[in-house]
């Protein structure tokens, strides 16, 4: 991982909204992004419009933290861990 990638890490983890897209997709992974949209209405009583979802999932999507895979014409995204395992083993660990 270098530095650009690390930062595109840290920068995804810098959202509370993003965060709890991780902790919902770690919960349960492949949902779509009507469910992740419904979950926040649920969860936290504030509905995200989709379009703002949607900005969040690309960014932690090009942080590496969300993988996608296609079931028909429905995008399903889930939690991949790597980038923070690595993040922490690189970064974070020394100063622990």
């Amino acid at each position: 991982m270098n530095d650009d990638e690390l930062d595109r890490v840290f920068k995804a983890l810098g959202d509370p909204t993003r965060r709890r897209i991780i902790d919902r997709l770690r919960e349960r992974p492949k949902q779509s992004l009507f469910e992740i949209c419904a979950l926040s209405i649920a969860d936290d009583g504030a509905p995200l419009s989709r379009q703002a979802v949607t900005q969040h999932l690309d960014m932690l999507q090009k942080a590496g933290l969300v993988r996608v895979e296609w079931l028909g014409r429905t995008k399903l995204h889930t939690l991949d861990p790597g980038p923070l395992r690595e993040a922490f083993g690189l970064w974070l660990r020394n100063h622990l």
